[in-house]
């Protein structure tokens, strides 16, 4: 009988071992496959990748429709423009601009007063969140300038629903600031490479000018989002480079031209630049409703589109004809002059839409009448215009956005890699060169007019230091019940880098911590396992954050703290769970805010 009891218990001693390894190995096998932060940040990145494809598809799908409306057909708009009458050139983009007046009047006084539909303003000087009804009505109106003629580019509208609808899914969800902004960060670039099918200039553009922020965590889910973005888009459209004649650049007496042109475009960014804040500053001395402003603006493109109807539309057409000469030089001359008129009219009244491409427009214009002029007087007859209007583009588009680096991807995507030794000449001396005549780029004068900013490097430094814990908290360190037993406890360890373990009662409020090294006593100790639970073994509640914290206020604690993950509570009088601060991550975020603070100070006293 004995003999038989002994065996039953060896064989539950086996069992039980075996149960054990097994437990163990699926509690390893959930932890792999549990989501981390960055895992799940690269979905949401995947998802706002989608929509920038469908949006794009959308909006081109609707400006078709308008154009079905007005004219019984769809086509290109500069196409369309070249048949029309002169009457009908200049009466269409006048009654555009009324109707997409009117929409902008009464569906933004019909709509309660909402935030910013800047995505660039709430990812630098605010939480993330953009409202659905103005973004919606704003794209609405931009179908209207876009579809009867307005010199505006569509990616300005794409790109901002996009983004709208990427922070309203975070909004819906309920998640932080420092989500939404990413989300915002991740519509942004999605739109924009969907719009030119350019994946790597739409990451550019949200890490750099976005968010300005290039770390992986960042970059990866805004590159996944443009590639995403993209390759639906393609799907819909046969979005193609630029033809460009082939070009080798081997020789370096031909860098001076390229230096020379990256000074011009320099000079033609700073104007263009100057030019639409008078336009701006013009139309607001109107004392008429903005539907008037829009009107006005119309007709004002139509005068001009009588006798260049190539300056209807965002003027993509006109750089394809422009890379492939078919212009004369003075032909050349005064299209680029009307185009860059018509643009700096349609703005200045009051649009919605982007000025992306045509500010690709008057780099190829500026690039081809450089080049022409120079093969004219006998030099540079070796290298094709196309190229000097390629250039162009990508030295005018860095001179407005001053980011030399946007302006070579975004080149290099429409086009080919030839060209490059020339493109980075040109775009970098047009930077420098358009820095020293107008301080803003396109981007931070909005921003500076506001007052939020007098330059971008101070908005993001400042956003730095003043950003609260709520902003970039992540999910809490998954929490131990305060009767968790000891060999769970043991488990959690095994599958996690955490060094503490955060214990909370039926309440999710915070009790305790335990630590890795208050377990060693027991590893002895097997008969005790099962007895021993997280309130006998945990230390007391370590020092804590709030969402509403300052980060700056809250270094006392990054210093003092041993956690990797410090707990966050909503209250320190509920002390409820509600996330954790990567101690290093927070830590790194201030020592840089700071050490930008300190150089520019040091800058400012020099200079004084």
């Amino acid at each position: 009988m004995q003999v038989g009891q002994k065996t039953v218990e060896q064989v539950w001693v086996k069992t039980q071992a075996l149960l054990r390894k097994h437990w163990q190995r699926a509690l390893s096998i959930r932890e792999r496959l549990r989501f981390s932060e960055e895992a799940f940040h690269l979905v949401l990145a995947g998802l706002v990748g989608v929509v920038g494809g469908l949006v794009n598809f959308a909006f081109y799908t609707a400006i078709d429709l308008v154009q079905d409306v007005v004219f019984g057909r769809h086509r290109d708009l500069v196409e369309m423009a070249e048949v029309l009458s002169g009457w009908q050139r200049f009466l269409i983009p006048g009654l555009g601009g009324l109707a997409a007046g009117l929409i902008l009047y009464w569906g933004l006084r019909f709509t309660k007063k909402q935030g910013t539909t800047n995505f660039l303003e709430v990812v630098v000087a605010g939480d993330g969140k953009l409202p659905f009804r103005s973004a919606l009505i704003k794209a609405t109106s931009s179908l209207m300038s876009i579809g009867t003629g307005a010199s505006i580019g569509r990616e300005g509208a794409i790109t901002q629903l996009t983004a709208m609808i990427a922070s309203k899914l975070g909004q819906f969800a309920k998640w932080q600031p420092y989500r939404l902004r990413l989300l915002v960060a991740c519509g942004a670039a999605s739109g924009l490479a969907a719009a030119y099918g350019a994946p790597v200039a739409g990451a550019v553009f949200a890490a750099q000018i976005v968010l300005g922020n290039f770390s992986m965590n960042m970059f990866a889910p805004v590159v996944f989002s443009s590639v995403i973005a993209s390759i639906i888009s393609r799907n819909f459209f046969e979005i193609q480079p630029y033809e460009v004649p082939a070009f080798t650049f081997t020789k370096i007496t031909e860098l001076p031209w390229f230096l020379l042109l990256g000074i011009f475009c320099g000079i033609l960014g700073a104007g263009f630049l100057k030019m639409l804040r008078r336009s701006e500053e013009s139309f607001k001395k109107l004392e008429v409703p903005l539907y008037a402003k829009l009107c006005l603006g119309g007709f004002l493109v139509g005068v001009i589109a009588i006798w260049y109807p190539t300056v209807w539309g965002n003027g993509y057409t006109v750089i394809k004809r422009v890379l492939t000469d078919q212009f004369s030089l003075q032909m050349l001359v005064a299209i680029f002059i009307a185009k860059m008129l018509a643009t700096v009219i349609t703005v200045g009244s009051g649009a919605v839409g982007g000025v992306f491409t045509p500010t690709l427009f008057l780099g190829a214009g500026l690039g081809a009448i450089f080049g022409m002029t120079l093969q004219a007087m006998g030099f540079a007859e070796a290298l094709p215009v196309g190229l000097f209007a390629l250039v162009g583009m990508g030295g005018v588009l860095a001179a407005t956005t001053r980011s030399p680096l946007l302006a070579m991807i975004m080149a290099f995507e429409l086009s080919n890699y030839s060209l490059m030794p020339a493109l980075m000449v040109a775009s970098v001396v047009s930077t420098l060169v358009a820095r020293r005549l107008h301080p803003e780029s396109i981007y931070t004068e909005p921003l500076r007019l506001k007052g939020l900013a007098a330059e971008r490097e101070e908005a993001r430094e400042g956003a730095a230091l003043e950003q609260t814990i709520g902003d970039i908290m992540r999910a809490p360190v998954p929490p131990l019940k305060e009767t968790a037993i000891l060999r769970e406890i043991g488990d959690r360890f095994i599958t996690s880098p955490n060094n503490f373990l955060p214990v909370v009662d039926m309440n999710q409020r915070l009790v305790g911590v335990v630590a890795l090294h208050d377990l060693k006593e027991y590893l002895n100790a097997p008969q005790e396992l099962n007895a021993i639970i997280a309130y006998d073994v945990m230390r007391p509640i370590p020092r804590c954050l709030t969402p509403s914290q300052r980060l700056m206020d809250a270094l006392p604690t990054l210093l003092a703290s041993e956690l990797r993950n410090i707990p966050v509570v909503n209250t320190f009088s509920e002390m409820k769970l509600v996330g954790a601060i990567a101690r290093t991550e927070a830590l790194g975020l201030l020592s840089e805010a700071i050490a930008t603070s300190s150089t520019s100070e040091a800058s400012a006293a020099k200079e004084a």
